[in-house]
């Protein structure tokens, strides 16, 4: 039976976040739905998670910013009252050989992929702090604790890297409030960007719905003792 805990994602009109957020869904009656600018695809998602018999809510907010996180938070809080799962899933990619990126290119990876996850991890944490209980999920990438060279994507494995550090180190902290902060890293997964020059085989694509049920158990009772680790969704790729 589902709970009536709140679980929020964020970015969850991107390639990953319909997928988490109807399997949340199905152990949580609430769930709100974050999005930036594709408020049509949001309405689209709580439209289908409301004909299963769920209940979902959408909110907007910008998390390239501090007050935006802050505001997303407050604005659920203030919806459903409180707020019990947080899935951290904004996390833009941009290819280009590392000797000609610009101040730009790190600014907006890094704001995307980490700053988002930090600010929204710290506002949510005083609220699951009070309640003595919390769930956060962070998503990687297959490669994150390959510590090699990425020169094709330098920012993106940066910032993933600063992330699980982030994770681990919150993980850490949090444990005497019953509060469980880990990753989900994917590899490869259908409909997302692969790079035309890669041969892949049968077999080794991941879909969304992988990582959703990587994410669900995370965030379930099952994994109260599972914390500060990094559950790489990616099959055989790159093994």
């Amino acid at each position: 039976m589902p709970t009536d805990r709140v679980a929020l994602v964020t970015g969850s009109t991107g390639h990953l976040g319909p997928a988490v957020a109807r399997r949340l869904a199905v152990d949580f009656n609430l769930v709100a739905l974050h999005y930036f600018k594709s408020r049509e695809k949001a309405e689209a998602l709580k439209e289908e998670i409301a004909r299963s018999g769920r209940r979902a809510e959408i909110f907007q907010a910008d998390l390239g910013s501090e007050d935006g996180a802050a505001d997303l938070v407050s604005q659920v809080r203030g919806h459903f009252g409180r707020l019990d799962v947080l899935v951290n899933l904004p996390g833009a990619i941009r290819t280009r050989p590392w000797d000609q990126l610009d101040r730009s290119d790190w600014e907006d990876i890094f704001r995307s992929n980490l700053e988002s996850s930090y600010f929204c991890l710290k506002h949510v944490l005083p609220g699951m702090r009070e309640q003595k209980w919390g769930r956060i999920i962070n998503i990687g990438f297959h490669l994150v604790e390959h510590l090699g060279s990425f020169p094709g994507v330098t920012p993106y494995a940066v910032a993933k890297t600063g992330l699980l550090i982030l994770t681990r180190t919150a993980a850490v902290a949090e444990v005497e409030n019953n509060i469980t902060v880990n990753m989900v890293s994917p590899g490869l997964i259908e409909g997302g960007e692969i790079p035309a020059s890669l041969k892949i085989k049968e077999g080794q694509l991941g879909r969304a719905e992988d990582v959703a049920e990587a994410v669900a158990f995370l965030a379930s009772e099952r994994a109260g003792k599972i914390t500060g680790t990094n559950l790489i969704v990616a099959g055989t790729w790159k093994m």
